[in-house]
């Protein structure tokens, strides 16, 4: 039986990342980027696609996990009839970036356990089999421009296409795995002692997380929900450019069964401006602007040719294809790699930008010289582009509409352009910036809002809500007290709030090109606590953001949505979305009069970095 999505803990270095299922088994990994072939993909697949178990060869018991405190190292303990054992997994920090290690040690608590592993090692997402040697550290193996050292002291055999272990640990003694990924024409490198290894991961990471700022007033409970998102997020850096992957894996179902299955191993531009603001709040200054540079590359060039996401380097050309040989999650086909929609229109990503860098902007990271004549071609080209109909936020692959929040964001990038100019001394064309500031809110009001019904509807003349309207005061395009923002939060409370959890829009009355339904949106969840929070409703804020930290796995991660009706979670996992939203949802309950919704409306300034800027070089 295939195992809930929340089975699964979340290791990572920051250049890629595993998932490692409650019973041991490792059953995605891609090597050595986020976005390259997996080696392991039973995850979507089968066993014979690839996994890595190390478990008791004995009945479990119980079994119990936990990440070291302050770390994205994992440790699962499994009691057996003969004793306990535990199982750490995590990936070394590799400062040379040239060789990718995962580490599983095998350590006895009590008694002495049998156990066994099963490593099932498949390049080119599950298709390729290796071509595998016996090495006296244990084994290599060899496909293409791929190599894998497996260094371990248990003994290997070699058993139908795949290698096994036996081998018993007792109390006090341990034993570990090292699988070391490097291009096949390089010669390995030396794995360092597991011990000294471990220790410096951990110490790297309690390092980065003790920086974290949160008010000392705080419920414990939000604290800690809070460090765990952050470390997810960081763990979901990819280092050597700053980007944040939308989630490690792809192909995770929005349905079971249904065909909304995406590759998520991309970045948005759309999650832009909210990450800024979490990681500025929570004290990580560096990481927001390294994320703004990676903005500023990746976005550079004609404006014209601008996309919704790029790869991780800022790579265009994001081909999208159906892996025909991979069954899906519990036969959720098709099975996807690449995201065809880089290709669509998104008028929104405009008004990210524009806000991204005015968050960065007011909080001082780094120099903006480069970026303002970048946002000045942006707007000249968001000028002649307004007025067409696009895909929206939510990427819909039906026909092109004039979706409300395109035109809002559209109505964002203006502004912010403006206050820009206004607040920091640029230049600009602002009079012709603030007369097409003024004709977008104008006919957003006249085409967007539906009076009889007191609320924002998703796509002109369209009767349908969204989600995304939630942010209408927290963007600045209404006051929070404006009767309209009051409106449209209660109809999406009407409409969109199912079993205490908010769907994005209902697919079955707006044509969004696919066929099916799907969860509940967790970062739009998220948004409705802010919503709530702005208006003053205190006590239902701080029930939904409970209720949403209730549905995280038991090592606090998030999917991308959720199912309330069947309680589990949805999509690709863990999912950056959702971790963003809960700890801006988490600032805002914490820092009512200041957070980031307020921060971001204009009403109050973010926290600055106090480093001296200078120059950079794109």
């Amino acid at each position: 039986m295939k195992k809930p999505i929340e089975d699964y803990g979340f290791i990572g270095n920051r250049m890629t990342g595993a998932l490692v299922a409650r019973d041991g088994s490792i059953d995605w990994l891609c090597l050595p980027r986020f976005d390259s072939d997996a080696c392991f993909a039973a995850l979507v697949g089968a066993e014979e696609h690839g996994r890595w178990k190390i478990a008791p060869k004995n009945e479990v018991m119980a079994c119990t996990r936990r990440y070291l405190p302050g770390t994205a190292v994992l440790e699962t303990t499994f009691e057996t009839a003969e004793g306990k054992v535990s199982l750490t997994d995590f990936m070394p920090f590799k400062p040379d970036g040239t060789t990718v290690e995962l580490v599983r040690i095998v350590r006895g608590i009590s008694g002495k356990v049998p156990m066994e592993m099963d490593f099932v090692l498949r390049f080119g997402y599950g298709r390729t089999i290796p071509w595998v040697r016996r090495r006296d550290y244990g084994l290599s193996a060899v496909s293409g421009p791929d190599a894998i050292e497996l260094v371990t002291r248990a003994p290997l055999e070699g058993k139908d296409m795949k290698t096994v272990s036996s081998f018993e640990v007792e109390a006090g003694r341990s034993i570990p795995f090292t699988l070391a990924h490097h291009a096949s024409h390089d010669t390995p490198a030396f794995v360092d002692d597991h011990r000294v290894v471990l220790r410096h991961t951990v110490d790297t990471w309690r390092g980065w997380s003790g920086r974290c700022e949160l008010p000392d007033e705080a419920p414990q409970k939000w604290k800690d929900a809070v460090e765990r998102s952050l470390i997810t997020l960081k763990s979901l850096t990819y280092r050597p450019t700053g980007a944040i992957v939308a989630a490690p894996t792809t192909s995770l179902p929005e349905e079971i069964g249904g065909e909304r299955n995406w590759d998520y191993r991309f970045c948005w531009i759309r999650d832009a401006t909210l990450t800024i603001y979490a990681l500025v709040n929570s004290g990580f200054f560096e990481e927001a602007d390294e994320f703004r540079k990676w903005l500023l590359r990746a976005a550079a060039g004609d404006p014209t040719q601008m996309q919704i996401m790029y790869g991780l380097a800022g790579e265009r050309r994001l081909t999208e294809m159906e892996l025909d040989w991979l069954p899906g999650y519990m036969g959720s086909r098709p099975v996807r790699i690449g995201n065809l929609a880089h290709e669509q229109l998104q008028l929104d990503v405009y008004g990210e930008l524009m806000d991204a860098f005015h968050a960065a902007r007011r909080s001082r990271l780094g120099s903006h010289r480069s970026a303002w004549k970048f946002q000045g071609v942006l707007l000249d080209n968001l000028r002649k582009l307004w007025h067409q109909p696009d895909e929206g936020i939510w990427e819909v692959r039906g026909e092109p509409r004039h979706f409300t929040f395109s035109k809002m964001m559209s109505w964002v990038a203006f502004d912010r352009g403006i206050n820009a100019a206004e607040k920091f001394g640029l230049d600009g064309p602002v009079d012709e910036w603030r007369r097409v500031r003024q004709q977008l809110h104008a006919e957003i009001l006249e085409k967007g809002f539906d009076k009889k019904r007191n609320t924002f509807v998703q796509s002109y003349g369209d009767s349908n809500l969204d989600a995304s309207l939630l942010l209408t005061a927290e963007i600045g395009f209404l006051k929070t007290e404006d009767p309209r923002f009051r409106g449209t939060v209660e109809a999406i409370e009407k409409t969109l709030l199912q079993d205490g959890f908010v769907l994005r829009y209902q697919p079955e009355t707006s044509e969004d090109g696919l066929r099916g339904k799907e969860g509940a949106f967790l970062a739009c969840s998220f948004w409705l606590v802010n919503a709530y929070s702005a208006l003053g409703r205190r006590d239902d804020a701080e029930e939904l953001f409970d209720r949403l930290l209730d549905i995280r796995n038991d090592l606090g991660l998030l999917a991308e949505e959720y199912d309330p009706h069947e309680r589990r979670q949805l999509g690709n996992f863990p999912q950056a979305f959702s971790h963003v939203g809960l700890v801006n949802a988490a600032h805002n309950l914490m820092r009512a009069d200041f957070g980031p919704s307020e921060q971001r409306a204009g009403r109050t300034e973010p926290p600055h970095s106090d480093e001296n800027p200078t120059e950079e070089h794109v």
